[in-house]
């Protein structure tokens, strides 16, 4: 019961947050412009700078060199998910236009925008590595083969562009967290002006974040939530497959309790946040998909207290 009072009060931080940037949405404080300012604030100035002072004041070397192993982890759990996606999209008859956008939200998860701020509140600083393992490889097969996949529903053949897929990769949450990773391996000390301004920036993520998630959600508009098939087999996928096979992967692995409960939460997080906007680049049903990061994003608030409680066991 604490683990689930100690959860609740995490997500109800974030919920709150994210109801203010809903709120201000809706009285026209915040529109698209603002949206993709915000957006751009965040992942190229506010995270990178974030990265470089929680790792450059929070971590050792030696804690930094064991992470890497620890990437089979989330790099096995989404290729299982990735070919449960098929057998899933089959069963359940998702229409041949969105059957690569279904596959794609059914195995990549929010780990920025919503699994970020959700760590941190339950966990705390400590568990920033294990966020940024589990974002390293989502990030990673998001852009190659959940992009791909995307870009099968639109009115064009799909394409592999390994020049944009690398730039959107090694994008600057990424470049800030490998620069402070190496800062640290290098004990290379910046000084205290430099690093209390990296703190200033870094604090404006979560709360930026969580006004992105708000701003989303009121543009896509709730009243449009249905829960059709399509939308419960991505539920599924998110909810209930994703959490269970990170489970089975590290319930008995000699890894840190810390690390299997940020990968399991992680593994459950809503949809991907870019995947609307990348299905409406390709000309794919960008309206399902915004809808559907709406309704995950929501329901997660119910199931993050339940994960968290069962993970607390671990």
């Amino acid at each position: 019961m604490t683990a689930f009072l100690s959860s609740l009060g995490g997500v109800t931080e974030i919920l709150l947050l994210v109801a203010i940037g809903y709120g201000l949405t809706a009285i026209g404080w915040f529109n698209d412009r603002s949206s993709r300012v915000i957006a751009k604030v965040v992942t190229q100035v506010a995270l990178p700078a974030y990265m470089i002072d929680t790792i450059c004041s929070r971590f050792s070397a030696g804690e930094l060199k064991a992470l890497l192993p620890d990437l089979r982890f989330p790099v096995l759990s989404m290729a299982l998910l990735f070919g449960l996606s098929f057998a899933v999209a089959r069963i359940i008859r998702v229409a041949p236009k969105r059957r690569g956008l279904f596959k794609s939200m059914f195995f990549n998860s929010n780990t920025v925008f919503i699994g970020l701020p959700v760590n941190l509140a339950l966990f705390g600083p400590k568990s920033l590595p294990y966020v940024l393992v589990y974002y390293m490889a989502n990030t990673t097969i998001f852009w190659t083969i959940g992009v791909y996949l995307i870009q099968q529903d639109g009115p064009h053949a799909a394409h592999f562009d390994l020049k944009q897929t690398l730039g959107k990769i090694f994008s600057p949450p990424l470049l800030g967290f490998m620069v402070g990773v190496l800062l640290v391996l290098l004990h290379v000390q910046l000084p205290q002006f430099l690093m209390a301004t990296f703190g200033y920036v870094g604090g404006l993520t979560i709360p930026g974040s969580m006004f992105f998630i708000g701003i989303a959600m009121y543009q896509a508009g709730l009243g449009n939530i249905r829960f059709d098939r399509e939308m419960i087999g991505v539920f599924s996928g998110r909810f209930v497959f994703a959490p269970l096979i990170m489970f089975g992967l590290v319930a008995f692995a000699p890894v840190p309790v810390l690390m299997k409960q940020v990968f399991i939460l992680q593994s459950a997080m809503p949809v991907m946040t870019n995947a609307p906007v990348v299905a409406k680049l390709y000309g794919a049903d960008a309206e399902n998909a915004a809808v559907t990061v709406s309704a995950t994003t929501l329901f997660a608030i119910i199931v993050i207290p339940i994960v968290m409680t069962l993970v607390s066991r671990l």
